[in-house]
């Protein structure tokens, strides 16, 4: 899903307008309801600085920018069913697809990390946010697993596990076509080509990237997955996948169609289905699991009827 970018600069006839009233009058097609939701998620920007008060009146001159991502304008919010394990220390969570884990141009209110801090707001406190460790990402398509700490003691000791691979991420993905081996371990150096916007394996340079992958389930023209990665780079499996002939269904960006036994794709199909690692303050061996999200279970029960 690609970002709609517009750039304007104010002209006389409207400086000391607000915001929300210049961006619904600019020939953006933006209702005034619109604008407003958008400035409160955080994609207006106004001379490069995000700007999130409707209110704001522009300037003669004033470069503005406004980033959406066209996804929901009501933010994503954390609720008691997201949750599998939280303490003190840390806390474990389901992410639905979608969602993007960390602020974006397009949106600061609404992200995973957002709404953590606002789910783990001090009502006594509300000025003082929760302090934070993110030591794991997940892209927008990607549900699932993903761990944060919230205390200072266990800031140090989650990073550490996840730099030294102390962490188990296991994987459901639903690719199209097939592996030649039913099993197998794919190791490059991956790097990120700006040209392409994607990454890559390269011969040199680059970070070192291991996935390990099992054929789960063959179905109609696609392959079910179970994948571990044993480093954590960005877009590591999807590129990997790609380099397989083998991209995830609905991942337009390493080759992959949006369309796939009659049903419309509107992300890459990857799971982030199990998570093992030990308590960073407590010591205990923590593993958590669960079931791929709705979107995606629907389109296995089409393919698994097609399969038949």
């Amino acid at each position: 899903m690609k970002w709609i970018i517009h750039r304007l600069q104010v002209t006389d006839e409207n400086i000391g307008r607000r915001l929300d009233q210049y961006l619904a009058e600019a020939s953006i097609e933006l209702s005034r309801t619109q604008a407003k939701k958008i400035i409160d998620l955080g994609g207006a920007h106004v001379n490069g600085r995000r700007v999130r008060s409707c209110s704001t009146a522009v300037c003669q001159g004033d470069l503005l920018e406004v980033y959406i991502d066209q996804l929901p304008l009501d933010p994503y919010r954390i609720s008691e069913r997201d949750i599998l394990f939280q303490d003190q220390y840390i806390i474990v969570l389901n992410k639905p697809p979608q969602v993007d884990t960390q602020p974006t141009h397009a949106r600061f209110k609404g992200t995973l990390f957002e709404a953590l801090q606002w789910y783990l707001k001090d009502p006594f406190r509300p000025h003082q946010k929760a302090e934070i460790g993110m030591v794991q990402r997940l892209d927008r398509g990607t549900s699932g697993l993903i761990v944060f700490s919230i205390h200072p003691r266990a800031h140090k000791e989650m990073t550490r596990i996840f730099l030294e691979h102390e962490v188990k991420k296991g994987y459901l993905a639903l690719v199209h076509s097939a592996p030649e081996l039913a099993q197998g371990e794919i190791r490059s150096f991956l790097a990120r080509s700006r040209k392409e916007n994607r990454v890559k394996s390269v011969a040199k340079g680059g970070k070192e990237a291991i996935t390990r992958y099992q054929l789960n389930e063959k179905l109609a023209d696609c392959s079910l997955l179970n994948v571990e990665i044993l480093t954590g780079r960005s877009h590591q499996i999807r590129a990997h996948m790609a380099e397989q002939n083998c991209p995830l269904v609905g991942d337009n960006r390493y080759g992959g169609s949006s369309q796939v036994a009659g049903m419309k794709i509107f992300r890459p199909l990857l799971h982030a289905e199990k998570l093992t690692f030990r308590h960073p303050v407590l010591s205990q061996n923590l593993t958590f699991t669960v079931p791929v999200p709705e979107d995606m279970q629907n389109i296995l029960n089409r393919l698994r009827k097609s399969t038949t």
